[in-house]
């Protein structure tokens, strides 16, 4: 069951090792085009949550950070092993969650550089945290469906 918090540590590892680069190399606002038309690194910093809500509202990031992670190693004490896919999903969860966190204790902001463009539609700019997170929060689902669909099958 440790062996999933290898993956938070992962995840961890690379979100941080990542900002700092961008930190270290880019000037904030700076673009280098890594996919023309499709995928750029982008140096950003935002002090509010996903697309910049809840803007410089750090006490909240900060307690909401707290309650999940506690809750995320909780359930993956708890409920998660022996259940791959759903201790993978928190895990990630859990990297990414942690990751924009020690940016806002850090610095009271989070560093995002990623940037995609499908068509005219500009993503919003994310980090590896948040892929983590969305990646993780997607797995659960899928967990969750295939959970569902296991157990719906047993009790006919």
């Amino acid at each position: 069951m440790y062996y999933y918090y290898l993956i938070t540590l992962a995840v961890l590892i690379v979100d941080q090792f990542t900002k700092w680069l961008v930190v270290q190399n880019m000037e904030i606002g700076e673009q280098i085009t890594v996919i023309p038309n499709f995928l750029y690194w982008l140096s950003y910093r935002n002090n509010g949550a996903a697309w910049s809500i809840l803007e410089g509202k750090m006490w909240l990031f900060y307690a909401i950070t707290i309650v999940v992670v506690g809750i995320i190693i909780y359930i993956m004490q708890k409920y998660a092993k022996g259940h791959t896919l759903f201790s993978i999903s928190l895990a990630l969860i859990l990297g990414g969650a942690l990751g924009n966190f020690i940016d806002r204790v850090l610095h009271q902001e989070v560093v995002d550089f990623i940037a995609t463009v499908w068509g005219n539609y500009h993503f919003p700019i994310f980090n590896i945290a948040d892929a983590s997170l969305s990646v993780g929060v997607v797995l659960m689902l899928i967990y969750v469906f295939l959970d569902d669909r296991k157990t719906k099958g047993t009790n006919s």
